[in-house]
């Protein structure tokens, strides 16, 4: 089967990519800015496409998703990952800075599902894995904007299940705190705070999005929290 994982260089986009093509997946790498990096996953991947699209333009996801069909041909499966994060006062944010973060998050997430919907309709059969966030689930005063879009996404994937079964299943994950050796004191206080006192590991992400893609397609509109219970706490 072939997919395209969208912000596949780099973080949580790269192990994703890395552990689906070891499962056997066709694996489409888009990038937006990071091509050195893409790069590099697309060789660990045997060599797989490189796409390059800025998600904020619709124009531009429009003539990804047209790239994709014309070199992989329709996709089979999308993991919608590509995401902004950015932390500020709520009284702070400006329109760009929610537009910032919505028009990837949430807004790209939906047109990048409508086209691969599309192409996954012409073979009668698709999956979308959709990353939200444990800030889709719980609040966190200084990522009000983030929380929002992630939120969305959160309710876009129930709603996509709805509007695109029987055909297509769309479910979403939502990592809770995930370590790159980049922890701040905030950051270490949730990890704290996590019933099972660690971090996430971006392989155990990835192990849930392959879940997803190859699970019975009777499970569809579900958000799988993996968090280490964080989320219930």
């Amino acid at each position: 089967m072939n997919v395209l994982v969208t912000g596949a260089a780099r973080r949580i986009g790269r192990v994703i990519a890395l552990e689906l093509s070891r499962r056997g997946f066709a694996v489409g790498i888009h990038y937006h800015n990071s091509r050195t990096e893409a790069e590099d996953v697309a060789r660990a991947c045997g060599g797989a496409p490189l796409f390059r699209a800025d998600l904020s333009r619709v124009d531009e996801i429009r003539r990804l998703f047209a790239e994709v069909e014309s070199r992989m041909g329709p996709l089979d499966c999308l993991v919608n990952n590509a995401a902004r994060f950015t932390r500020m006062d709520p009284l702070e944010i400006a329109e760009a800075d929610w537009d910032f973060i919505h028009n990837v998050n949430l807004k790209a997430t939906f047109f990048c599902c409508q086209e691969g919907a599309r192409q996954m309709k012409k073979k009668g059969a698709g999956r979308i894995v959709n990353i939200s966030s444990l800030g889709g689930i719980r609040p966190w005063a200084e990522h009000a904007h983030y929380c929002a879009s992630k939120a969305g996404v959160i309710m876009l994937t129930k709603a996509l299940a709805k509007a695109l079964a029987p055909q297509i299943s769309v479910n979403s994950v939502a990592p809770g705190v995930i370590s790159f050796n980049d922890v701040d004191a905030r950051t270490q206080a949730m990890i704290d705070a996590t019933p099972m006192r660690r971090a996430g590991k971006p392989e155990e992400i990835a192990a849930a999005v392959h879940f997803f893609l190859t699970a019975p397609e009777f499970i569809t509109g579900q958000i799988l929290a993996v968090d280490g219970g964080l989320a219930d706490r």
